[in-house]
């Protein structure tokens, strides 16, 4: 029995069967209503052949010869309706393979056919095309899955494409991606980390001591010694200018005003009871650091890059007393994950830092009666990390930093430090001013693999100088001029060679 959309169909192709009767040719559309059109002679014998149906579309065999019987060995995949003995439909309803056999009224097996149905993909083929008009991209169905293949600019079209046929197949897990990448697909990312650090240091105090005995046996003394606050001393204590003399507790001992009282008389012969001391220093550091790591990876897969090193740091103890360590990084270290999105765009996920070991924040670990002390460092740190969008050869300034610092102490003896004058000699000023300049730069580039002769090494060219040219000469490296033994190939009119600094 004909269901009621299989007549509706059979009653659409019919016009069109009549037509091709007229003109019996190969397999070919017959309109756009998807249906083909196979004219096959059965005279010579049994005929064998393939045939590709699109699910819910329709075939019409046309025969040469009365066709008596039809058998199809899965109905449920493609069902045959015969119009006429020489003229067949076959309707394809699920996707799958099977095959049919056609019989004369004799019962001769005329032809068999191995039929394919699979789905249509013109109209997901058509999309692409649309979507991506400079790939080369060939949809084909296999079963209940789709197939892609061909070729695609860039890593970003290729799951684009995976995506739609995903949609159109209902289950991404449906789709076999075959594509090939086209354009280059390795990334170079070369990243300068510029840092300018610029302290300064300056203080300016006076001391002053004074000593007097009244009435021959009373000592009075009064001194000021004002601690420069902001770093809790002096830049050098060694430095500085002293006037006067105040009596010493003995030859090298240090100031003491009542060493007279203490020692009895004799021991000092005040000269002057009066003494000032003047402490003007300043200190100006400057830091200059450059990195400039370079590294190579394939699009999508993460590259690292650290030249530096690792210290232990204690992390636990077992019941044994044993101590378990774990290793820190610290140095110039580099990690990225770059993306080709199209030859013009390539995306970054970058990680940049530069570390180094520092007492500054260290952990100071005090040491028992048979124990010893531990300090472990702390770590001075850049890092940075961003995704950024650049075309190859351009470049970014990802990161920048300005910082300035000012910190200013000011002591003194209370009242007396605030004279308009003579307060001067009451107090001290601590004065510090860091200033920080850093940038990152990231530049990025599509390269591809060269010969090796194309490439330079920092060791290319290096001679080993003999004995008498390091003892005699002091040379660290040999000299040579351009022979036809010399290890560099450049052209040279003048001895050339490393230059050692």
């Amino acid at each position: 029995m004909i269901s009621a959309f299989r007549k509706i169909l059979l009653l659409a192709l019919l016009p069109l069967a009549g037509a091709l009767a007229l003109y019996p040719a190969q397999a070919k559309p017959a309109d756009d209503t998807g249906a083909k059109v196979m004219a096959i002679s059965t005279r010579g014998g049994n005929v064998h052949q393939r045939l590709t149906l699109s699910q819910d579309k329709a075939a019409i065999v046309q025969l040469d010869t009365d066709a008596h019987d039809v058998l199809v060995s899965n109905p449920e995949l493609v069902d045959a309706v015969v119009r006429t003995p020489r003229r067949i439909f076959l309707l394809a309803t699920k996707v799958g393979q099977t095959n049919a056999f056609f019989f004369d009224a004799a019962g001769k097996q005329i032809l068999s056919l191995d039929i394919r149905v699979e789905k249509d993909t013109l109209d997901l083929q058509g999309l692409m095309k649309a979507a991506m008009p400079n790939s080369s991209i060939q949809v084909q169905a296999m079963n209940d899955n789709i197939v892609l293949t061909g070729s695609v600019s860039s890593s970003l079209e290729s799951t684009r494409a995976n995506d739609l046929a995903g949609r159109f197949a209902g289950d991404p897990k449906k789709v076999i991606n075959m594509l090939n990448i086209a354009g280059g697909q390795q990334v170079m990312l070369k990243v300068r980390i510029a840092e300018m650090d610029r302290n300064i240091a300056k203080q300016f105090g006076v001391n002053l001591q004074t000593a007097k005995i009244v009435g021959g046996s009373t000592p009075i003394a009064a001194s000021t010694s004002n601690q420069f606050a902001l770093v809790g001393q002096a830049l050098s204590d060694l430095s500085g200018a002293q006037v006067g003399q105040v009596c010493r507790g003995g030859t090298g001992q240090s100031l003491n005003p009542f060493a007279t009282v203490l020692q009895g008389a004799g021991t000092c012969s005040i000269n002057n009871n009066v003494q000032g001391q003047l402490q003007a220093l300043e200190r100006v550091g400057l830091v200059h650091m450059l990195a400039e790591p370079n590294l190579t990876a394939v699009s999508g897969e993460t590259a690292r890059f650290l030249a530096g090193g690792e210290f232990p740091v204690p992390v636990a103890k077992d019941l044994q007393g044993n101590v378990t360590v774990e290793f820190k990084e610290f140095g110039v270290g580099l990690s990225f994950t770059p993306v080709v999105l199209s030859p013009g765009r390539i995306s970054l996920q970058l990680s940049s830092e530069v570390s180094e070991l520092s007492n500054t924040g260290a952990f100071t670990l005090s040491g028992g009666a048979t124990t010893q002390g531990l300090t472990i460092p702390a770590l001075t740190m850049r890092r940075t990390q961003t995704t950024i969008e650049l075309p190859s050869g351009g470049s970014f300034a990802v990161a920048g930093l300005m910082q300035h610092n000012t910190k200013q102490v000011i002591d003194g003896f209370p009242g007396v430090k605030d004279l308009p004058v003579l307060g001067a000699l009451f107090r001290s000023r601590d004065f510090a001013d860091d200033q920080t300049e850093l940038v990152v730069l990231v530049s990025a580039y599509l390269v591809e693999p060269n010969a090796e002769n194309a490439f330079a090494a920092p060791t290319d060219g290096f001679v080993a100088p003999t004995d008498p040219e390091t003892l005699l000469l002091g040379k660290l490296n040999a000299t040579y001029k351009n022979k036809s033994d010399a290890p560099m190939t450049p052209t040279a009119e003048a001895p050339v060679g490393f230059i050692v600094r």
